[in-house]
């Protein structure tokens, strides 16, 4: 605690987006078990399907994809409860805006580490569908970039109605309720555009598309949550 007062204190005389990186990277890695339960839940959801349906090779290839989207869409969501909780339970968000730091970068950096640990791996580990659907290796790579470009917007959907609900009793059962809706659109087209370069047709427009929403997202919506944040630590 005396750690991270000092580099408030520190941001307080000079923001600096470094002190704020080391200190978030910091604290995700000493919260290795929490952050390791959403890619678990990936992991168990990707094997158990196909057993579920059967050993069929077309059926699987057919399901691979929606699996996949599916099981990281539910990790993703599993894991945003605890993205800015911790922070006005413990003092940290108190701190910051007393301390006059940037609210929408700490938005922005905390997000960031937050997809690595979560998105980022996921997208590493979708690659399994090759041997688990019988996906060739070319859907794979496919499946794995439409993770990856759509899943920032994902995750910063998840992170609105996570801040929304920040100050509720029960907010946590309410976070998927806001965010799955609005996260549906990103999961129809990014499952489209794989089908679409699995039967030879051209996919990147969709891609182009995921990519350019989740950067439209990365641009807006840290200041949307900072001033969500602000007015649930105000409450």
């Amino acid at each position: 605690m005396n750690k991270i007062s000092h580099t408030l204190e520190v941001t307080a005389r000079g923001i600096s987006f470094t002190q704020l990186w080391r200190r978030e990277w910091q604290v995700k890695q000493q919260g290795a078990v929490q952050w390791l339960y959403p890619l678990v839940l990936f992991l168990v959801i990707i094997t158990l399907f196909p057993l579920a349906v059967g050993s069929e090779p077309a059926l699987l290839q057919r399901l691979g994809v929606s699996a996949v989207w599916i099981a990281a869409l539910l990790s993703l969501v599993m894991g945003v409860d605890g993205l800015f909780k911790p922070a006005l339970d413990n003092g940290t968000l108190a701190q910051l805006v007393v301390a006059k730091a940037s609210l929408p970068l700490w938005v922005l950096i905390r997000l960031a580490i937050h997809w690595i640990f979560s998105s980022g791996i996921v997208a590493v580990l979708s690659l399994l569908a090759v041997p688990l659907f019988q996906l060739s290796w070319f859907e794979a790579w496919i499946l794995m970039a439409s993770i990856v470009t759509g899943s920032p917007m994902l995750l910063m959907l998840s992170a609105v109605a996570s801040s929304l609900t920040l100050s509720l009793k029960n907010g946590a059962v309410l976070v998927p309720l806001i965010a799955l809706p609005m996260q549906l659109p990103v999961l129809i087209f990014a499952t489209g555009a794989v089908d679409l370069f699995a039967t030879g047709l051209n996919g990147l427009p969709i891609l182009a598309l995921l990519l350019a929403g989740s950067i439209v997202s990365v641009l807006v919506m840290p200041w949307v949550i900072a001033l969500t944040l602000k007015m649930a630590w105000l409450n």
